[in-house]
This record gives C-alpha cells, sequence and structure tokens, in this order.
C-alpha cells in the first residue's frame, strides 16, 4: 500500500490553515530543541486526509528523515486491535462478553483476591466471581503491571519475572498462565486498573480461534483492511523505515534506548497488549474502521452495534479513571472525564477534561508517544507519531488535542 497522503484541502474540511501552522510549528520547535526526534500529525475529517505533517528524523545518528511511511512502535494502541479481534470472535457466537475466562484459560480457575501484607507475607481470599472476557477489555479484571511499584500484588509481578509484563524467553501461553497464578488486585469487574489484560486477551483469541495471535490479525483485520505494514515483527525489507526509538532524560533531551526485538523473524511472546509495529497508513485504516462503526471499503469486521458498544464508558456505576486515582499510575488530571469502553478510553464529560475534547471522543496511546483518537461529532480523526519515552506523563497530549481543536472552524 502507498503512504498515507493529504486527500483534502484543510480549508474544505472545515479546518483552520493559520491553526494547524500553528501546530507544525509547536511541535516542530520540540523538534529543533531535541526533546523530540521527529514527528507526523495528521488530520482527518468525513475520512478524508486534510492535513498531514512530517518533519525531524527518524533516526537522529544516522540523519535518516521520518517519511509518511515509516514504521512505528505504536506500543498500547496494540490493545484496540486486540479488543477488535476478540469482538469479532463475540459477533460469530464462539464467546460471550460474560464468559468467564477460565472456561478457555483453565488457569484462571478459582481466581483469589488480594487482603493485606507483602511478599510472602499477603494474605488472600477467594474472589467472589469469576474474572470475565468484559473484565479483561475494560481493564477490571483485578490484574496489573509490575512496574508500578504502587501495591503488594505489583510486587508479586516483579516477583515472578515479569515486571516488563513477560519473563525473558517466554511465550504468550506460559505468561498468561503465570498471570493467573498470581492474586488479584480486587474483585473482578469493581475497580479499574490499567494492566496485562490485552495479553490475556491475546491468548484468548489464540485458544479460542486455534490460531496464533499474529496469524489472526494478520487474517481477520490487517489483511482485510489493507494495514500491509502492521505487524509482531518487521521483515528485512521494512527495516530501514524502522524509527529508532528514544527515552527522555532529566534535562528534556532524548537518548537511543531499546525497545521491542522487531527484528530478527516472529518474537516468541506475541504480546496482544503491546507489541505491534505500524505506520500512519495502516493507524489511519484502522481509525477509519472505528469512525465508519466497523466497515471500510466494502469490509465489514464488525457490526455498527458492536462498535458503538466498545466505544461506550463501561466503568462501575459510570466512574471516569479519575476516580480510580489512589494508583499513582491513573491519577493525572487527563483522566477526569474520561471513562473506559472495550479497548478504547471515551470522554464522558468534556467540561472535565485536562484539554478539549467531543462528548464520545475514543482512542488510545502508546508509551513511546504514539496516539489517535476519533471524535464522532466532529467527524475527525487524528493520529500523532513519534518514538520517546517520556520520564513521566507527556505533555505533547493536551498539547496535540489543544492545537488540533482549534483548527476546527465547524
Amino acid at each position: 500500500m502507498p503512504p498515507l497522503r493529504q486527500e483534502i484541502d484543510a480549508g474544505a474540511a472545515g479546518l483552520d490553515t493559520e491553526a494547524l501552522d500553528r501546530l507544525d510549528l509547536h511541535f516542530t520547535r520540540q523538534v529543533d530543541e531535541g526533546r523530540l526526534p521527529g514527528f507526523l500529525v495528521a488530520v482527518a475529517r468525513g475520512g478524508r486526509v486534510a492535513h498531514l505533517t512530517v518533519h525531524g528524523l527518524r533516526d537522529v545518528a544516522a540523519g535518516l528523515p521520518v517519511t509518511a511511511g515509516t514504521l512505528w512502535r505504536i506500543y498500547s494502541m496494540t490493545k484496540p486491535v486486540t479488543a477488535v479481534a476478540v469482538l469479532t470472535l463475540v459477533e460469530e457466537g464462539r464467546l460471550s462478553l460474560d464468559d468467564p475466562v477460565d472456561r478457555y484459560l483453565p488457569a484462571f480457575a478459582e481466581p483469589r483476591v488480594y487482603v493485606e501484607g507483602s511478599g510472602a507475607d499477603v494474605v488472600t481470599r477467594p474472589a467472589a466471581g469469576p474474572v470475565r472476557v468484559r473484565h479483561l477489555l475494560t481493564h477490571t479484571a483485578g490484574l496489573t503491571f509490575g512496574f508500578y511499584h504502587s501495591h503488594p500484588v505489583d510486587a508479586l509481578y516483579r516477583a515472578a519475572g515479569v515486571e516488563s509484563s513477560v519473563r525473558p524467553g517466554a511465550g504468550l501461553a506460559e505468561t498468561v498462565d503465570l498471570y493467573a497464578r498470581l492474586p488479584l488486585q480486587f474483585e473482578p469487574g469493581t475497580e479499574w486498573n490499567y494492566s496485562v489484560a490485552s495479553n490475556v486477551l491475546g491468548r484468548l483469541v489464540e485458544v479460542v480461534s486455534g490460531r496464533p495471535l499474529d496469524a489472526f490479525c494478520a487474517e481477520r483485520i490487517f489483511g482485510p483492511l489493507g494495514m500491509t505494514d502492521t505487524g509482531f515483527h518487521v521483515t528485512d525489507a521494512q527495516a530501514d523505515r524502522l524509527a529508532e526509538l528514544y527515552g527522555e532524560t532529566e534535562d528534556g533531551g532524548i537518548v537511543p534506548v531499546p525497545g521491542l526485538p522487531l527484528r530478527g523473524g516472529r518474537p516468541r511472546f506475541l504480546s496482544g497488549s503491546g507489541g505491534l509495529v505500524s505506520t500512519a497508513h495502516d493507524v489511519h485504516r484502522f481509525a477509519e474502521l472505528l469512525r465508519r462503526r466497523g466497515t471500510l471499503d466494502g469490509v465489514r469486521l464488525l457490526a455498527p452495534a458492536t462498535v458503538d458498544l466498545m466505544t461506550r464508558n463501561h466503568l462501575p456505576g459510570g466512574a471516569d479513571l479519575r476516580s480510580f486515582g489512589s494508583r499513582p499510575a491513573h491519577d493525572e488530571p487527563g483522566n477526569d472525564g474520561v471513562g473506559f469502553g472495550l479497548g478504547v478510553s471515551v470522554v464522558t464529560d468534556p467540561s472535565r477534561t485536562r484539554s478539549p475534547s467531543g462528548l464520545g471522543t475514543y482512542g488510545w496511546s502508546g508509551v513511546a508517544t504514539t496516539t489517535f483518537w476519533v471524535d464522532p461529532g466532529r467527524d475527525l480523526t487524528v493520529q500523532f507519531m513519534t518514538q520517546v519515552r517520556p520520564r513521566s506523563s507527556h505533555a505533547v497530549y493536551p498539547d496535540l488535542k489543544r492545537l488540533v481543536h482549534e483548527a476546527v472552524t465547524d
């Protein structure tokens, strides 16, 4: 497939060109100041790209520029893709959102919930109910990440060798079984905790479909949508387009850091949580599938009602993410007025969000400062790509949202 390209004049799409120039200038300055290596930003109205800018370098040391065809590690933007994979199986009647996960993954039978203590002295009790498929999709299962360092269960993940979500050398099946042996932080369905749940969903797809996760996604999502550059590793032909990954330094600069081991063939661990590499063209195709409520260019992957369900807030009691702010990873101003659907965040109260957002806007971001969102009310689709792992929450997202929304004139 050719790279993403601009398809319509910004003014004809109801966008202010001077405001878009301010957007480009803002991020160009960050490149010039050494805070970003380079970036790509794309804004579409009604499915047609009305603004596309690339600037800076995908590899600073080699002097290689960002192009529309650059490959990016999209990390947690993998999660909505995994959610779509699960929902295709739900539509086929091969599983239900309310199915207990142990029906397909027996290791999740008889889950236990944390009560008190730490380390070897942790006290647990039997969970009141099973972990269900919908709990995994909404991150309400009670699972966690080992790198949080904010709860005794996080420490148990680290002790089990899964601080980075996978034990070195392990595959998906082995890793998911390990998660299942660890206690839950809370009763399934009662709270929200961003977690390894999408890896469990990836394994669920494998068991229910009888296909490896990468093969299922290629056959059922990437192929039908023409997402020819998306996958869990890069081929030799793709390798020279892969952007270098950088980390943020204490003084706001950037240095190269290790990233996903994308070269060298198919990885042993297929992460449904954060394992994909993609391009702006392919991310746009995926976002368009959702904006068009499950159908793109005559290919239907999901029913409109399923996409509507996916992009609706499912948090207990209609809460937002900030409601669960006792955990440091969630207690951020950007989580005010934002709920969570089936694999995507959902704006529930625009008046409380940190930056301008339309009601019902949904999407997700990746740890290397990649993001996409769809604003159905404005018929707006946006993506931003770079490759910087920030030391804490990155200012890119609120600035990006503010600048994009200032450009919308109708």
